[in-house]
């Protein structure tokens, strides 16, 4: 099978959305089929790639670490045309997510599309954000899965959700899987060593971006509460983003600021290392639609502490993988914590055992075989209309239209480029 997949991030970004296409594409090539990846650019990308064609784009948009893509690429189409695509998969409603969709119906392909992204959560990128923009984004994903002929939900918490908003095309449950061979083994203490962190202390650990989307105010409080209380306990963090500074003053006002230990941007071996130095994975985003770097945690055998939320509940079950909480503060946090420190060793194997066993149930090799299974079973929607004028196509045009000048208005730059594509798209 020849799979297209366009994606408004991808790698050298680090973040769920690229972590999941880049998981998925080298399982699909695993098994023998084509993949062609359409991404932005982004600093420090691979100068040689294969299978990936990239698209230009504004970087850093809004003081952030995402790239915006330009909806110009005159150039694709040959290159799709070589590829011969059999399905066409978005991982956006929005910017490259469009393109997906004029390809996908003027070629009479499938069109799948993910639902990553709660993307309401993320308003806080652009400027004026408010309640209205938060209804704007929901009503654009919305709008946008309509259109699709399947959506995969990462969890069943957003199925559920996306069938309250009024999605009416088919929902598969597809999360993003783990390769349990990656975090199978660590090397823990060398990782302490590096870091300064005794052999004998208890470490809480985190991964992910950085950013305020994740909770991060609330889960650096809770943990700086517990770490006051604890001296040998450790907090070990992997990832940057904008909250990193936050984080650290916060260490700091408490007066524990040699006990909070930062790696940056880790891969590959180096990540598994550091999770293979952790006890416990703290986790307190409410704005995950799965749980991906729970589920790299518990490949790694640790137990889990996070707030009960999209994602989280998938994973996490109370007090046989770690610990799910109903009260989403500071305080309950800290006393799961307090909790998880006072286990004995065997109570503490007993929840890495639970912590193994749900990452094999979330294993790539699985979810990937479901992905496949999706794609094949899916039909483009019978006697789709690609004409410029049908009113659904019009429809989606204008929300993008308005979804850019949004981003426009700070990026300062773009605008001529939509214009001449929607010109170019109307005559087509």
């Amino acid at each position: 099978m020849n799979i297209l997949i366009f994606t408004n991030t991808f790698t050298p970004h680090v973040g769920g959305v690229a972590r999941s296409v880049e998981a998925f594409t080298a399982e699909y090539r695993k098994l023998g089929h084509q993949v062609l990846v359409v991404a932005p650019e982004f600093p420090d990308m691979p100068q040689h790639e294969t299978g990936v064609v990239r698209i230009n784009a504004i970087q850093n948009f809004n003081a952030s670490d995402f790239s915006v893509a330009l909806p110009l690429h005159p150039q694709l189409s040959e290159t799709i045309e070589a590829f011969r695509p059999d399905i066409v998969h978005a991982q956006h409603p929005f910017l490259l997510g469009i393109t997906a969709l004029r390809i996908a119906r003027h070629r009479e392909l499938p069109l799948v599309f993910t639902h990553h992204t709660l993307y309401e959560q993320f308003t806080h990128y652009v400027p004026g954000d408010s309640p209205a923009l938060k209804r704007f984004a929901i009503e654009l994903a919305t709008r946008y899965a309509n259109l699709t002929d399947q959506v995969f939900a990462p969890s069943e918490s957003i199925r559920d959700l996306l069938r309250e908003r009024g999605v009416t095309t088919p929902i598969a449950i597809v999360p993003t899987g783990v390769h349990l061979e990656r975090f199978a083994r660590g090397d823990g203490r060398a990782v302490r060593r590096r870091m300064g962190i005794p052999d004998t202390a208890f470490v809480v650990g985190h991964l992910g971006r950085l950013a305020p989307e994740k909770n991060l105010e609330l889960l650096t409080r809770a943990v700086a509460d517990f770490i006051g209380t604890h001296p040998q306990a450790h907090f070990l963090v992997i990832g940057t983003g904008p909250s990193e500074d936050a984080m650290r003053a916060t260490f700091t006002r408490a007066g524990i600021t040699a006990r909070l230990h930062m790696t940056g941007i880790l891969q590959q071996q180096q990540l598994a290392d550091a999770l293979h130095a952790m006890d416990v994975f703290a986790f307190a985003s409410q704005s995950e639609t799965q749980g991906m770097v729970l589920t790299e945690a518990m490949a790694s055998g640790l137990p889990v502490v996070a707030l009960d939320a999209s994602g989280a509940r998938e994973v996490v079950k109370d007090r046989k993988n770690g610990r799910l909480l109903q009260d989403a503060t500071p305080a309950a946090l800290s006393a799961a914590l307090h909790w998880m420190a006072g286990l004995s060793p065997d109570q503490m194997r007993s929840l890495s055992k639970g912590a193994l066993d749900t990452a094999v149930e979330f294993s790539m090799p699985r979810t990937a075989d479901k992905a496949l299974a999706c794609y094949g079973s899916t039909r483009a929607k019978p006697g789709a209309d690609t004409r410029p004028g049908a009113t659904d196509w019009e429809d989606v045009f204008t929300w993008i239209k308005t979804e850019w000048d949004i981003l426009k208005s700070v990026a300062g730059a773009g605008s001529a480029a939509l214009g001449a594509r929607l010109h170019t798209d109307k005559e087509d």
